[in-house]
């Protein structure tokens, strides 16, 4: 019997896990997750130095049987395990968690009164959370919130040009990936790298997107703000759009559902394109369309590359993360000629380079930290 702790991670568009041992909690024993869910072939796959490779078709799963196909296959694969703790991503801490915190009543109240400002996100990693204490009772469970690794932007990269009392109330820029970020800058500092007398870009590109600059280890800026909306065009997400579009489509008859629909659903890559909200896809298309929205991407990609190297008064890198800034080189390659006028350290090119996210890791260390010795 080992006891060990579990990284919960529900996305979007994707769910992951994994398992480490209490005793060595950075190094996963298993890891895993489900993709594509929501596009009708979701797929699950489980691996694990010791154990034997798992991967099913879950079809037209929804977050809901993507979690049980997970929590089944993890009890099927290593039986006997305790787990003792769990840390659960939570995509929006507004202005109260600035750090992760043991998910009791009052705070599990918290996220869920959220769940406007991230939609699309905030359900899932609450019906983890509850999920997960249901399967697990006796676990400590903790929420680790994405927006945490922002709270150090200054006063000018959070407020909007809005009446101050609106700030006051909570309506500013708090932005997310935080947890992506964290582990970026954490496996950099690991690595040696000089993450201290850097200014890096790190762009986490998936379905999600966005741009967070990074200046002696904290976050100084980023594109995303009040909600998962801004920013860089996303799968299904609009990223940065004028404002008066949005009042031009009140006056024309769509209502709070009809634009809510059309601004997280319906726009971004899939929107541009009318194909896809998945770049794979769409760099297998032979459409004028497919070719259009990915261009426009690399183009806003750029812009917000370069908004952030004037956010730090400079730029020395650009880490790529998520499944496309990973596994997408003609993107990275568009980014660096394109920004190839830009001078970092030493008076040499800005370093591009890809640096995964392990949003896991985090998850598990913040787990630890609350799980203490065993009695």
């Amino acid at each position: 019997m080992t006891d060990v702790l579990m990284a919960l991670n529900a996305g979007s568009s994707s769910f992951k896990f994994a398992l480490a041992a209490c005793s060595a909690p950075a190094v996963p024993i298993l890891s895993g997750a489900v993709e594509r869910i929501g596009l009708g072939d979701a797929g699950l796959r489980i691996k694990g130095p010791d154990i034997d490779a798992v991967t099913r078709n879950l079809g037209a799963a929804d977050h809901g049987a993507a979690l049980a196909a997970v929590f089944d296959e993890m009890a099927a694969s290593l039986p006997g395990l305790v787990i003792r703790g769990v840390g659960h991503r939570i995509v929006h801490g507004g202005e109260r968690f600035e750090a992760p915190e043991v998910a009791t009543d009052d705070v599990l109240d918290g996220i869920a009164a959220l769940v406007p400002l991230a939609p699309l996100h905030q359900p899932h990693g609450l019906r983890g959370i509850q999920t997960g204490m249901d399967l697990y009772p006796d676990a400590v469970h903790v929420a680790c919130f994405d927006t945490a690794f922002h709270a150090t932007k200054p006063w000018v990269n959070q407020a909007y040009a809005l009446p101050r009392t609106l700030f006051d109330d909570g309506l500013r820029r708090y932005g997310f990936h935080g947890l992506a970020c964290q582990s970026i800058v954490d496996t950099l500092r690991r690595d040696g790298y000089p993450v201290a007398d850097r200014k890096i870009a790190i762009a986490h590109l998936g379905n999600g997107c966005s741009v967070t600059a990074v200046a002696g280890g904290r976050s100084v800026a980023t594109s995303m703000g009040f909600t998962a909306l801004d920013g860089l065009p996303m799968g299904t997400r609009c990223g940065q759009i004028d404002p008066g579009v949005l009042l031009h489509l009140m006056r024309t008859g769509h209502d709070h559902d009809a634009i809510e629909a059309l601004l997280y659903h319906q726009s971004g890559l899939r929107g541009l394109s009318g194909l896809s909200s998945d770049m794979r896809d769409l760099n297998a298309a032979d459409s004028p369309t497919a070719k259009e929205a990915i261009d426009y991407f690399i183009a806003r990609l750029v812009e917000e590359i370069c908004r952030m190297a004037g956010a730090m008064g400079g730029l020395d890198a650009v880490m790529f993360s998520g499944g496309i800034g990973e596994n997408d080189a003609a993107i990275r390659a568009a980014i660096a000629q394109r920004l190839a006028f830009l001078t970092g350290a030493d008076s040499a090119g800005v370093d591009m380079r890809v640096c995964g996210a392990d949003e896991e890791r985090v998850l598990i260390e913040a787990a630890h930290r609350f799980v203490g010795p065993r009695p």
